[in-house]
């Protein structure tokens, strides 16, 4: 429900990946085949050799280095700016106001109702079921709306549909509260905590 650009994240895990499987690939071949070694020898020596040429040519005048580890630590700082920048883009979307409204009758002003006074009621209520081991409730604002993510880990045995139906119920006499109508994404969870915890019947 939050902006986190998974299909970026999806193609940049991929293309990691992927370098890495031909990196690892590489390794195999070279140490289990010797005509693939041999060839890969030849190939990389005069390769070897044109980069230690250039790195002769493009030496730094009264010094022994050279203006491509100038280039590389270029390339490096570059990097490390865009995996900032990458890391700064993920879970974006949260919002402390849930509800708003400019139209306060003969007063003038915004009347604004913040996210956690709905995540709070909403989180009190869950956690008197004992149908749940636990639930998780958050404001998230997508495309200039606020909405709240809930959710639930239901124990074993609990029926799905009713715990939507019933998590629903809740919204809506939240939404009475509020008096207006908030989107909510509702995520039924289920892992390790719930298959080996016991299961208790719910009347």
């Amino acid at each position: 429900m939050n902006e986190t650009p998974r299909g970026l994240n999806r193609f940049l895990l991929g293309l990691f990946g992927l370098i890495l499987l031909a990196a690892g690939g590489l390794a195999v071949a070279l140490a289990a085949v010797p005509s693939f070694a041999q060839w890969w020898q030849g190939w990389a020596a005069p390769l070897t050799t044109q980069l230690q040429d250039l790195a002769a040519q493009t030496a730094l005048p009264g010094q022994g280095g050279s203006l491509l580890w100038i280039g590389v630590a270029v390339v490096l700082v570059v990097l490390i700016i865009l995996m900032i920048v990458w890391v700064a883009s993920q879970g974006k979307g949260r919002t402390s106001i849930l509800a708003a409204d400019d139209e306060s009758g003969e007063a003038e002003g915004l009347v604004s109702i913040n996210g956690s006074v709905a995540e709070q009621l909403l989180r009190q209520a869950l956690a008197e079921r004992p149908d749940l081991l636990g639930a998780t409730i958050a404001s998230y604002e997508i495309k200039g709306e606020a909405g709240l993510k809930i959710r639930v880990m239901p124990r074993q045995g609990v029926a799905p549909h009713q715990l939507s139906a019933e998590i629903s119920a809740l919204v809506q006499a939240l939404d009475l509260s509020l008096g207006q109508r908030t989107p909510v994404l509702l995520s039924i969870a289920s892992g390790t905590r719930v298959r080996f915890t016991r299961a208790e019947r719910v009347r």
